[in-house]
């Protein structure tokens, strides 16, 4: 029985841009079907190894016909097929749940004129629809039967039983017809299939089967020529070289074939930023190609994003995104690994536990550092390209674990700083410039360089020409706390009220100033209550008036950042800052309240100073009312004398 569906209208859409709007490079349809049938022979080689004998051992190729009479690509594979349901669900829901995000991304996409977001989300299968007026896909599985699914790729599909006798897929493409712009034609021309193989598919370690037509010239009884006569004779030629790319020696795989495997496998429209080519021979062997994206995945920091690198056993694949071979901190790096020391028989339980791929990971792990810092030394450029991506994960890596990822990935670490520019610095080249007596590595945290640049307890580090690491993002913060010291330097966040570094001279002047001016604090503490722990004078201001210091090395910026966290939805668990309101003695505002004899006005005054701080650390007044009221009853009270 025929059932006809209708396609999601997301999906619709994604239909309507996939072939209108979205690929330039349209002959990118051959790679993607390709990579398809590769990846269902993986899974069915896998069962028929494992399953005792119930999935029949195969030939395991790929197979392409060209009918150049009624204009039809078909690209045949003997792999694991497709149920109906799987039809319904691969086929009929393009992209799955990510169809809605991809729709509003390219929509914005296409204003700037970036078209090149597809690969993020698995929908290669659509991109057929090209070159094709219309697909069919003829499938069976061992379980589920013979199917065959048929679309124009417009508004609906259709799905019926058929009798097939082996499992596989066929994809049959009914060619467009030709325009000015577009010769379809030309994909059914063999020399252009095979070129097309070799530039993107001729890793696949799978044979890639075409028929070719040639003309010999015919014989006679004695076989002599026939003058002007030929037979047509057809032969099976394999397009590729058949052995996996991972298994080829290094010095024969070039940097295009790598970013056409990366490509291809990852289903990624970018070359990937690096990419690293490991054959190790030890105590556990292995061959693995592994990949850092050029840009993050769309769905990085989803519930859904799954890590993991791929796993083969002797060249045979056993499971995709094996999160055991990748830390949390590198989820975003991609690739595989073949072993000849894994079992075809590994279970998923024996891979959780298994020694042999904590062996594996570590190994990774530690070459992926070492090609970090060695793109950081040749290429600092592209490193701070790499790092605006994925930076936070690398302080991820230090937080998560403690500090224990410290001493590996420390030197990975980079930041924009006060004395530096635009350019950002490593903690080894900060600490090469410090100040002969410098006993710090100082930093501040803000919601962006803007921010914090605006802080007014940068004003003495800035005169004293002291550089000052800026962090802009949430996790920096945290990141150095938990290193707490770098090649035994101390970090110091600049907020971070404290009496250490004073001289006796300047703790003498403070200790006068708090007893000379003990009204005034007392007034100003009074009205503040809760809202600071300690109003005090301040050494490091130069121009402003008062800033917001804070105790403990825990600032305002991690305070808001903990917050913010779900987890703290109710504010009720998350920590709080102390706080502390410095006043510069020397600026003549503060000169001016000094003067002040009445106590209810010095106390409106001390409430001004507290927002105008809360203003500058870039966080908003939560009391707007009272902060419009007293500054209007004062500014009246000035205009009027």
């Amino acid at each position: 029985m025929k059932e006809t569906k209708e396609f999601q209208t997301e999906s619709k859409q994604l239909l309507n841009l996939m072939i209108n709007s979205i690929y330039t490079n349209k002959e990118i349809f051959l790679r993607e079907l390709i990579s398809n049938a590769s990846d269902a022979i993986d899974k069915y080689k896998y069962l028929a190894l494992t399953s005792e004998g119930k999935y029949p051992q195969k030939d395991y190729h790929i197979k392409i016909n060209l009918d150049k009479k009624n204009r039809i690509i078909e690209i045949i594979d003997d792999g694991i097929g497709m149920s109906k349901e799987d039809l319904i669900n691969d086929l009929g829901t393009i992209a799955k749940s990510g169809s809605k995000d991809f729709v509003t991304k390219f929509n914005k996409a296409k204003e700037s004129q970036d078209l090149n977001i597809i690969g993020q989300f698995g929908v290669g299968f659509y991109s057929a629809f090209m070159v094709a007026s219309k697909i069919e896909v003829q499938t069976k599985t061992l379980e589920d039967g013979g199917h065959l699914f048929t679309s124009d790729g417009i508004d609906t599909y259709t799905i019926e039983d058929v009798d097939l006798d082996e499992t596989g897929t066929s994809i049959k493409l009914y060619l467009k017809e030709n325009s000015d712009n577009n010769n379809y034609d030309n994909y059914l021309e063999d020399y252009t299939i095979e070129d097309l193989v070799k530039k993107y598919s001729d890793y696949i370690r799978y044979p890639i089967l075409l028929d070719e037509t040639t003309k010999k010239p015919k014989l006679d009884t004695d076989g002599k020529e026939i003058k002007d006569q030929f037979d047509e004779v057809i032969e099976t030629k394999t397009l590729n070289s058949l052995v996996p790319l991972w298994k080829k020696n290094k010095k024969d795989v070039t940097e295009a074939e790598l970013n056409e495997f990366y490509k291809s496998k990852f289903s990624d429209y970018e070359d990937p930023l690096v990419s690293l080519f490991i054959n190790v021979d030890g105590v556990v062997s292995y061959n693995s190609l592994v990949f850092i994206p050029a840009h993050a995945p769309y769905n990085l920091y989803s519930e859904n994003y799954e890590k993991g690198l791929d796993l083969y056993s002797k060249g045979i694949f056993i499971k995709d995104k094996c999160k055991e071979l990748v830390p949390d901190y590198l989820k975003f790096i991609k690739g595989l690994v073949d072993s000849d020391d894994f079992s075809l028989n590994i279970s998923r339980e024996l891979l959780q536990n298994s020694p042999v791929l904590r062996k594996i990971e570590e190994n990774i792990e530690n070459k992926v550092v070492a090609k970090l810092k060695e793109l950081q030394t040749s290429d600092f450029s592209k490193y701070s390209t790499f790092y605006q991506n994925f930076g936070d994960h690398l302080k991820f890596g230090i937080y998560s674990t403690y500090g224990m990822k410290k001493d590996l990935l420390q030197d990975l670490l980079i930041f924009k700083s006060l004395n530096n520019g635009d350019k950002e610095i490593t903690l080894k080249d900060y600490k090469a410039k410090m100040l002969k007596d410098q006993k710090y590595i100082y930093y501040v945290s803000g919601k962006s360089l803007e921010a914090i640049k605006l802080l007014p307890q940068l004003e003495k580090y800035h005169k004293e020409g002291v550089d000052v690491l800026l962090l802009t993002q949430n996790i920096d913060e945290f990141a150095l706390n938990m290193m707490k010291e770098y090649d035994k330097v101390e970090f110091k966040n600049i907020t971070n009220e404290s009496s250490e570094s004073l001289s006796d001279e300047e703790k003498t002047k403070l200790t006068d100033l708090e007893a000379t001016n003990k009204r005034i604090l007392d007034n100003i503490k009074e009205t503040l209550k809760d809202k600071v722990d300690k109003v005090t004078f301040s050494t490091k201001l130069v121009d402003s008036p008062v800033c917001i210091t804070t105790l403990n090395n825990f600032s305002l910026n991690m305070e808001e950042t903990l917050a913010s966290d779900p987890a703290n939805k109710n504010n009720l668990e998350a920590p709080k800052a102390t706080k502390v309101l410095e006043i510069n003695p020397d600026h003549d505002l503060y000169k001016a309240i000094s003067t002040l004899t009445n106590d209810e006005e010095i106390k409106k005054y001390g409430s001004l100073l507290y927002d105008e701080a809360i203003l500058l650390e870039g966080l908003e007044i939560k009391d707007k009312s009272s902060f419009v009221k007293n500054l209007n009853e004062l500014m009246l009270k000035s205009i009027s004398k």
